[in-house]
């Protein structure tokens, strides 16, 4: 598959650090799969595999990736530029790479505050050095499928005041929950302890309705056998199920839909977020923005 260019932090970070000695070399891991497709060298041979896996199944893997970090980039600026939100709460962040939230928050708000919360090692490791000398922006270690020990670590930080609005950043992560984990449960939990005002991105793996569009629905199940084949992980979900994770809070327009639909930047603006997937993959992916009246 081609290959796009490393973003620079991770030409450094491969460079400069070396893995942390805890970190599974036989097992593929998403975020390093991620890092992968995104042109990281965080990764290793068996997550190579598994992209590439994926990637002769349905042509076009790096479209998911790319766009929905883009996505995640424009819903964070639309955030802070037209919201007024100054603190972030970001989970399963992935290996950092240019345009990280909080640089695209730091240059809307210089004053942004951000949480990352992750629970992989060579994560926690990346994330760690870059932030070093970060004073408004720190990462914990906690998992999705605890939410009440990511809302301790993150009020502990001193960086989130949860009596406030915060930016809940949920970009494809919930799609790499099994359904016996309940992420719509998980999801009201984090949503539920936000106060008025805050409001919840997510991007999903979407799995669209075969009669109106059987080329996209096989592709969406050739890409979660693949998944689940190599990652044990990966859901592509219907319309329905994802728009059930923002429960009752009101969507903000456009709505859910695909990713290059959401606030798209004008052609030729070359701020992070301006990626536009082409079109042979691009409903098999969606997202919006919701807000807690």
């Amino acid at each position: 598959m081609s290959r796009p260019t490393s973003p620079s932090f991770m030409k450094k970070a491969g460079e400069r650090y070396q893995p942390p000695p805890n970190i599974d070399m036989t097992k593929p891991s998403i975020a390093r799969v991620y890092s992968y497709l995104l042109g990281g060298k965080d990764h290793f041979e068996v997550d190579r595999e598994m992209a590439n896996y994926a990637e002769n199944a349905v042509p076009g893997v790096t479209d998911l990736a790319l766009g929905n970090r883009a996505f995640v980039q424009r819903a964070v600026r639309h955030l802070a530029e037209t919201t007024g939100l100054r603190q972030f709460l970001d989970i399963g962040s992935g290996l950092p790479s240019d345009g990280n939230v909080h640089e695209i928050a730091h240059q809307a708000a210089p004053d942004c505050r951000v949480v990352y919360v992750d629970n992989d090692p060579m994560v926690l490791a990346h994330a760690r050095a870059l932030l070093a000398d970060d004073r408004t922006t720190v990462v914990v270690t906690a998992d999705l499928n605890q939410p009440a020990d990511i809302l301790t670590q993150a009020e502990r930080s001193g960086i989130i005041d949860f009596g406030r609005p915060v930016g809940l950043i949920l970009g494809g992560i919930l799609h790499h929950l099994h359904d016996h984990e309940d992420p719509g449960r998980l999801t009201r939990e984090l949503c539920g302890a936000l106060a008025p005002g805050s409001h919840v991105a997510i991007s999903h793996f979407h799995r669209p309705d075969p009669a109106a569009h059987p080329r996209d629905a096989e592709h969406a199940r050739r890409l979660q056998k693949a998944f689940l084949d190599k990652l044990s992980t990966g859901l592509w979900r219907s319309t329905e199920e994802i728009r059930a994770y923002f429960g009752d809070w009101e969507l903000l327009p456009p709505g859910l839909v695909p990713l290059n639909e959401w606030h798209p930047l004008p052609r030729g603006d070359d701020r992070p977020g301006a990626y536009l997937m082409p079109n042979r993959n691009r409903r098999i992916i969606v997202g919006g923005v919701a807000r807690r009246p």
